[in-house]
Parts: C-alpha cells; structure tokens; sequence
C-alpha cells in the first residue's frame, strides 16, 4: 500500500442511528485498502449501525461518507445495488438460505447480481470454494455443515463479486474458540494490496491473539484506541 492509495471508506463529521436518532456521532475515519482493522465495543454501542450504514442498509444520518466512488449522504436507492456489489457481507448468523445447498446458495447470490453465463457462474463458485476448503461440501445443505463449515460458505459468498471491501459483523459470535481462529485467519487472508477488511467483533481472545489498528464505539463516538482495554 502506498500513500498515494485512494480511501476505500472515507466518513467526515458523520452520524450514524435509527430513524432520526443518532447512535454514534462526530466519527471521522479513513480506510485505505491493503488495511484490517477491528471495531468493538459493547452491545448496543453501535457497531453493527455502523456497518449497515456503510453497506447502505441504513441512512448516513449528517455529515459526509464515501464507500469506493459511491457517496452514502446522497446515495440515490437505484444506485444501492451497485455500491453492494462493490462488498462482501459476513454476518454472525451466516444467513444461508435453508431451502437450497451451498453450490445454489452461491449461484443465486450471482445470478442476483447480474451473473448471465453458467459456465462462468460454475467456474467463479467453484473458485470461491475451493479457496475457503468448502469445495467438496457443494452439495450438502446448510443444516448438514457444522457452524464453522457455514461460515466459511459465507466468506466464500462475500468473494463471489470479488469486492474490495469487506465487513464482517460478528463473523465469530456463533462458534467455539477452535473455530473463531480458523475463520479469523481466513477472513486475515482476505486482505491484499487492493482490499481491505473492516470487522466488528466482541471478541477480545481473537484481539489479543490477532492485533490490529481498532476502533471502539464508546458513549456515542467512534475513538481509534493502541490497545483494546480488556
């Protein structure tokens, strides 16, 4: 990365919240890609309004944001599509759909988003399985994987479009500490020279375990602390 490299995520003086009210408030932060940071803090403090509001899922209540080109205080909802396909989601519940396997889990996510050809669709989810070590589980249903085999279905899932930018909302809140660390290490991996990760987690062994810069949701602000207070 150099320091030339153009923001992936800019907010300035922004707010974030529900409906008018705002949760967090004044937060200023820059995200450069090649970069991985952390966002914590405690229950209720914000962290996944934050999130949703970057993927546009809630609005950016004052202030200014920017998420690659796409500008979140006047974002036109028609162009909402657009920015998410720019992002790979994870979420803590993995939100796999329970009526198809894991191959038609990834081939409805791309024929959402604009993918035409079979051929190509095949050759990309197979990609992305292979690169999470999921490949051979493509025809089993979400019910038969354990909750790390799921997760790792939904890391493949947000590299379907090959994004730049990735969040990952609790991605470790449902598994046992074993496997937290395998799919930390595999969402550390994403990260390269032209893509970077933001990950909200409350988590702190996998801090500890696997520093980073991190951000804490604390009273309202968004504060970039050196060493997460345990």
């Amino acid at each position: 990365m150099t320091s030339e490299s153009k923001p992936l995520v800019v907010l300035t003086n922004a707010s974030v919240g529900h409906g008018k009210e705002p949760i967090l408030s004044d937060i200023n932060l820059v995200l450069r890609p090649g970069e991985f940071v952390y966002l914590i803090g405690e229950t209720g403090s914000g962290k996944s309004t934050l999130l949703k509001t970057l993927y546009a899922d809630l609005p950016l209540l004052a202030g200014e944001g920017y998420v690659s080109e796409f500008a979140l205080h006047k974002i036109k909802r028609r162009l909402i599509p657009y920015l998410r396909r720019q992002l790979g989601i994870i979420f803590q519940d993995f939100q796999l759909l329970s009526d198809r396997n894991v191959y038609d889990n990834l081939y409805f996510v791309l024929k959402a988003t604009g993918w035409r050809e079979k051929k190509h669709i095949q050759e990309r989810i197979e990609r992305v399985l292979t690169s999470v070590a999921m490949l051979d589980k493509a025809k089993k249903m979400p019910h038969q994987l354990s909750g790390g085999e799921q997760q790792r279905v939904s890391v493949a899932r947000a590299l379907l479009n090959e994004p730049k930018l990735i969040f990952a909302d609790e991605p470790t809140g449902n598994l046992d500490p074993d496997t937290s660390e395998e799919i930390i290490l595999l969402i550390k991996e994403l990260v390269k020279a032209d893509r970077s990760v933001i990950m909200a987690t409350h988590d702190y062994n996998v801090i500890l375990k696997f520093p980073a810069p991190t951000f804490r949701c604390q009273d309202g602000k968004v504060i970039s602390v050196l060493k997460p207070k345990l």
